[in-house]
């Protein structure tokens, strides 16, 4: 199993828009339940990095670095209206994304088996070309890349926010080692993800979408899972498994239409983790994505590091209870024939 890697970015109160969704207390409440639980004492501290400007183009155009920069350079703003600059966003964006690195590098290095990134921004709906969704830079997208220069021949990311990740499909659509699998609520933002998006060139095949319908819950998340994402991974056969980790699709979730418990979360963390260490030799990251209820947050955190500790996780003490789902049977049916599982 080897030891567990830990990767939080400072604090980060000066990346922060009063009123916004998107706030520094997300990350408090994680970081509180791990030291309250004694689960980070338990891990393996590594300090994020700075990118270098290479290891951002990788994945990223010049213009949106420089967007970014310039922004915050003025005194901050919007880059669209969900997406905010304060001037210590560059620090805070670049903070994650070197969280993501140092962790992807003491993985691939042997130096812990596994690790969790605890950072903000998120990063999953940066594309190439631009920052958007509360997204600045490609934190899982940035690692994936610096993976592949590594030398690990094929990666895979595993999206379990609520949202699309459209960036990282878009930035490795054409990438035949890189494994996109995402869950996601649609129609909803970005409004990507269709089950017909299976990659083009020598990436066809390697991204498998299964959008959602409004209330899906444990049932039909984990559904996915074991009858869709699983089996693209064994296919795939990844060196390294990334997580892009968003935990909004929880029934808590104050922005989000899917109803997705603790325990279903855990239970997909479980099949994940699983999975890697099977496929992967243990090798995982995780990298926080969205998640904006704290008691969420804190619980489904401390689920996923008991979980990658080799403990059995403490179940939520505020459980949420079942409701009745739709059938995401179509929805699975429809991954499988698109990315040839079937």
């Amino acid at each position: 199993m080897g030891s567990v890697g830990i990767a939080a970015a400072p604090p980060l109160t000066e990346h922060a828009w009063a009123g916004h969704p998107e706030r520094p207390e997300r990350l408090d409440a994680i970081l509180r339940q791990l030291e309250g639980r004694g689960l980070r004492a338990r891990m393996r501290e590594l300090p994020p990095r700075e990118p270098g400007p290479a290891e951002l183009l990788a994945v990223h155009a010049p213009g949106v670095v420089e967007r970014l920069d310039g922004l915050a350079e003025s005194g901050g703003g919007w880059l669209d209206p969900d997406t905010y600059v304060t001037p210590g966003s560059p620090a805070a964006a670049r903070g994650a994304a070197g969280a993501a690195l140092a962790a992807t590098e003491a993985v691939i290095a042997g130096e812990v088996g596994s690790a969790f990134c605890a950072v903000r921004p998120p990063g999953h709906h940066a594309t190439r070309d631009r920052s958007m969704g509360f997204c600045l830079l490609n934190n899982v997208a940035i690692a994936a890349a610096r993976a592949l220069a590594a030398g690990v021949e094929r990666v895979a990311v595993v999206d379990w926010d609520v949202h699309h990740g459209n960036g990282t499909e878009q930035i490795f659509e054409g990438e035949g080692r890189v494994l996109y699998a995402s869950t996601h609520a649609s129609p909803f933002y970005p409004g990507t993800g269709l089950a017909h998006e299976t990659g083009r060139g020598e990436g066809r095949g390697t991204t498998l979408n299964l959008p959602l319908p409004a209330g899906t819950g444990d049932a039909g998340f984990v559904a996915c899972y074991e009858q869709a994402v699983i089996p693209a991974l064994e296919r795939f056969e990844p060196g390294l498994v990334l997580v892009s980790c968003g935990w909004d699709a929880h029934a808590r979730d104050p922005l989000a239409p899917l109803r997705v418990s603790t325990a279903g979360y855990t239970q997909v963390a479980r099949l994940v983790v699983a999975a890697a260490r099977r496929l992967a030799g243990g090798r995982l990251v995780v990298a926080l994505e969205g998640g904006y209820d704290e008691h969420a947050l804190a619980w489904c955190a401390s689920a996923l590091c008991e979980l990658l500790l080799g403990d059995e996780p403490t179940p939520d003490p505020r459980p949420t209870p079942p409701s009745a789902e739709p059938d995401v049977q179509p929805v699975i049916a429809a991954a499988r024939r698109a990315s040839g599982l079937d």
